[in-house]
């Protein structure tokens, strides 16, 4: 597999107050890779800063060979690379419709936008039934899945998620998950998943890194870490 995403020694943080420091990791074409850890250890703070909404203070980020540190926001999805952020942030007030298409809007996502919309509606069937709904009125798991469609509109390489699982009762969230293991492996996309549930991430996971205190403290397959009695004892109360 090629390499897609690379990070090295990353430093980020806000103003004058670190919270990562020297991250390294990477993420192959067609892996789904999972970043885990308690709440506020610097989760989002790397996928913010891998997605340009904050500059690094060091290190080096490369997706498939560019180097994307400190690029606008709207280069780096331009260039292949689209984000869900953690609760969504669907636009509440417009339908869903209107929130898919925004999605599209670089030159060539808007080009096939007729076509991605069929292609996230047959993914997401209950998107359909609710296209002339305003996106507020939607259930929690129903924004989930409408901020996932809406990314995958942008017609990404690489998709990253923020906390899919935040806000979901139990069975969404199975079913959630369930629907981006399938999204992944139908549409041959690269996933990064940020997660605190750790049991579900590594579960899906090919490989993961567990971030602790801003710098990664593991790393290897899912299936070993979510066996590791370091990480049952930590995250999984076992």
């Amino acid at each position: 597999m090629s390499r897609l995403l690379t990070v090295d020694k990353l430093s980020s943080g806000y103003g004058l107050t670190p919270v990562l420091r020297s991250v390294s990791l990477h993420v192959d074409t067609g892996e789904v890779v999972a970043v885990v850890g308690a709440n506020g250890v610097g989760k989002s703070t790397l996928l913010r800063t891998i997605t340009g909404l904050l500059h690094p203070t060091h290190g080096d980020i490369q997706f498939d060979g560019m180097p994307i540190a400190g690029m606008p926001a709207h280069a780096i999805v331009g260039h292949g690379l689209a984000m869900v952020p953690e609760g969504g942030r669907l636009f509440m007030f417009m339908t869903v419709l209107e929130n898919l298409e925004l999605g599209a809007f670089g030159p060539t996502a808007r080009e096939d936008v007729r076509r991605s919309l069929d292609e996230v509606m047959e993914l997401f069937p209950i998107l359909r039934q609710r296209r002339t709904q305003l996106a507020g009125s939607l259930s929690g798991g129903e924004r989930q899945m409408c901020a996932i469609a809406r990314a995958l509109m942008s017609r990404p390489r690489m998709l990253m998620l923020d906390e899919p699982s935040l806000g979901l009762s139990p069975v969404m969230l199975e079913k959630v998950f369930d629907l981006i293991r399938s999204v992944a492996a139908s549409r041959d996309l690269t996933v990064l998943l940020i997660e605190q549930n750790v049991a579900d991430a590594l579960d899906m996971a090919n490989r993961a890194y567990v971030i602790e205190g801003g710098k990664i403290a593991k790393t290897g397959p899912g299936a070993e870490l979510l066996h590791d009695p370091d990480i049952q004892r930590a995250y999984l109360g076992l």
